[in-house]
């Protein structure tokens, strides 16, 4: 196991450097220019071109390239090229919002997704079934930006339960809470969604073993046999979709960012693309890669938790 884990710790840095390498080439060729954001499309081509030399948008895109390299290289993620704040400090200060989106957010989808994932599978072609299947087919096909304003059109507006934008105070842990129920209840409907029709599906397979016919016929606790000996062993799948979700998860907390505008790396992202922010945009892809990653690596590592058959190799 501890080689697995250093053969997966030595593949971060690689995979880290292939995402910053094809950042820094999409921005580079997008449409868009940093300095024509900053003075406007009406300023002069002097004016324009004394703003690029003074964010070295004027030099070859090979050395634009080895010197942001080497400022990841040293942990210095650089200045931001529209307001010449440093970067690490902006997401450093947006991180904790979108990190409590992300747990909460996994958080609920467990707590919906698991029990009426179990209770479908239960009641199978029963009213309970087809409803928790229309339910989760429903939840897959709304958008997050639209549940989200659902959420707040609902919860906030006609009926003022939780406030509609803004992530709380940083040091008060009520207000923070207050102000991240609702847009991680948003992230976690959708996410219970795919949980849900896995938990089904999973649990249906393994009910129909032989060990749990032998189970019932031993005359143990319906409750023990479900719980005890088929849940745990539909485990393993819920546990690799939770990990293989984290893409679209961080991609749906963007929009609920944007949506509820709250304070997080997210919606610091969209402001930096708008505005061909590229040292940001290329620093904030890179931090999202590394969270997929490090999320990924501890998915694994918890296959062996929960079935000791796993091996590490």
């Amino acid at each position: 196991m501890v080689q697995y884990v250093l053969r997966r710790i030595f593949l971060t840095p690689i995979t880290l450097f292939a995402v910053f390498t094809i950042v820094f080439l999409v921005m580079r060729v997008a449409p868009g220019d940093p300095a024509t954001v900053i003075l406007g499309s009406f300023a002069s081509e002097e004016a324009l071109q004394a703003v690029r030399r003074t964010m070295g948008l004027d030099k070859p895109l090979y050395l634009q390239y080895v010197e942001s390299l080497s400022g990841l290289l040293r942990g210095d993620l650089g200045r931001s090229m529209i307001t010449n704040a440093s970067v690490a400090y902006q997401i450093r200060k947006a991180l904790p919002y979108t990190l409590d989106l992300m747990v909460a957010g996994t958080f609920f989808s467990l707590l919906f997704g698991i029990p009426f994932g179990i209770l479908t599978a239960l009641k199978r072609n029963q009213f309970w079934d087809y409803f928790g299947r229309s339910v989760s087919l429903a939840g897959l096909s709304t958008p997050s930006f639209l549940l989200g304003l659902l959420g707040l059109w609902a919860l906030s507006i006609k009926i003022p339960l939780f406030p509609s934008l803004g992530g709380g105070e940083i040091g008060n842990l009520l207000s923070r809470v207050h102000h991240l129920f609702l847009p991680s209840l948003t992230l976690g409907l959708i996410q219970a969604s795919f949980i849900s029709r896995m938990t089904r599906s999973s649990l249906l397979n393994i009910l129909q073993e032989d060990y749990i016919r032998t189970a019932r016929a031993k005359g143990l606790n319906k409750r023990i046999v479900i719980l005890r000996h088929a849940f745990r062993n539909c485990l393993i799948p819920i546990v690799t979709l939770v990990g293989l979700y984290v893409g679209i998860l961080i991609a749906d907390s963007v929009l609920i960012e944007v949506v509820f505008n709250r304070p997080g790396i997210g919606k610091l992202m969209v402001g930096s693309v708008k505005n061909r922010d590229y040292i940001m945009v290329q620093s904030i892809m890179t931090v999202y890669a590394a969270m997929v990653v490090f999320i990924n690596l501890i998915t694994d590592l918890t296959y062996g938790f929960f079935d000791p058959r796993v091996k590490y190799r």
